[in-house]
């Protein structure tokens, strides 16, 4: 009895000690929590849920993450993705960079809200400069849920950081096993947990319990580095049946440097639209023509007032297949890097 006391207790302090040695072993990941479902619990008091877990007690739940890589914990901030803006954007894109630029960091876990997951994620594709992976993950069910999917979600996002095939992919998302490119990846349903998806391009990859599979690689990505502390102000201004342009109007006389233009179609609206966007070009504020149809390129194609050629001719800028809210991103990255021109501007979309 004595003896296999003894063994035990030795047994025990071999993995004690073994335990870290294998994790130390691991490529380095560094993982950057900002909040969201993902690291949220039932208030017992209001009933919902609220922001109540950090970096390290997400880490815990995931004790396997450990056969793959050592991890790093940033809890960078606990909020709802809805409070994202361009300062915890620009705090965020330094935080990435940072770790990147460490030679022993293999490469980058975010997690995130998944309300704006997919401009945080557009937003770090465009001012992250690495080869290394960077991999945005979120939840849809929150921590007290008995089938929460934010352990297996940082488990993948770790087995795609470490993955070689993973090198110049650009910023990824990882959610229910499946990757997307930041460029096309949008959230499709409220409540589902296979949420994201990029349209008629499809999903860029998988997660596999054997392997990370790929299918393609993101071709259409630009660099536009960050210059200054504060991003000029761009609002998006949706276009509907009815709209009088009185909104792009305002935006303008509010101080908005720069507009979107949530239009139909190819990129058409009214024609008091149009009279708002000519307003807005009169003023040397650019325009940006997107859609809120969610697959297609806007095109300077139909020739009524408030066509999609009638407001390029007038000098607005086609946004091409972006969403409004990454056309937003686009077109405030570009004025703050001093880029103002329609030319300069339809070049950067256009790539």
């Amino acid at each position: 009895m004595k003896f296999r006391q003894t063994a035990l207790n030795l047994a025990m302090m071999t993995a004690m000690v073994s335990s870290p040695v294998l994790a130390q072993n691991k490529p380095t990941v560094y993982f950057i929590a900002t909040g969201g479902t993902i690291a949220m619990k039932i208030d017992p008091v209001k009933n919902a849920p609220v922001p109540a877990i950090s970096g390290e007690d997400l880490l815990a739940t995931v004790p396997d993450i450990g056969k793959y890589a050592t991890i790093q914990v940033n809890s960078l901030s606990n909020v709802p993705s809805d409070y994202m803006d361009p300062p915890r954007w620009i705090q965020l894109t330094n935080a990435v960079q940072a770790a990147l630029d460490k030679p022993e960091v293999a490469g980058v876990i975010v997690s995130h809200g998944t309300d704006t997951l997919e401009e945080t994620a557009f937003w770090l594709d465009l001012t992250v400069k690495s080869s290394k992976p960077v991999v945005l993950i979120g939840a849809q069910r929150n921590a007290s849920s008995s089938d929460f999917d934010g352990p297996r979600n940082l488990l993948n996002a770790a087995r795609i950081a470490v993955d070689s095939k993973s090198s110049d992919k650009g910023v990824m998302l990882a959610m229910n096993n499946q990757i997307n490119s930041a460029r096309y990846v949008t959230k499709t349903h409220t409540g589902n947990v296979e949420t994201f998806n990029s349209g008629q391009f499809g999903i860029m990859g998988e997660a596999y319990p054997d392997r990370v599979m790929y299918a393609y690689t993101p071709v259409r990505r630009l660099h536009i580095p960050i210059v200054t502390g504060a991003m000029p102000q761009v609002d998006i201004v949706p276009m509907y049946g009815g709209a009088d342009g009185a909104s792009l109007r305002s935006a303008v006389d509010r101080g908005a440097k720069g507009t979107v233009v949530q239009a139909l179609g190819m990129g058409n609206m009214n024609e008091s639209m149009f009279e708002g966007v000519k307003y807005a070009l009169s003023k040397q504020v650019p325009v940006v023509i997107a859609t809120r149809v969610h697959n297609g390129r806007v095109l300077p194609n139909y020739g009524f007032a408030g066509g999609g050629k009638t407001t390029f001719d007038a000098g607005a800028v086609m946004a091409d297949d972006l969403s409004p809210a990454k056309a937003r991103i686009m077109l405030m990255l570009m004025l703050q890097s001093g880029v103002s021109s329609k030319s300069q501007l339809q070049a950067a979309f256009d790539r």
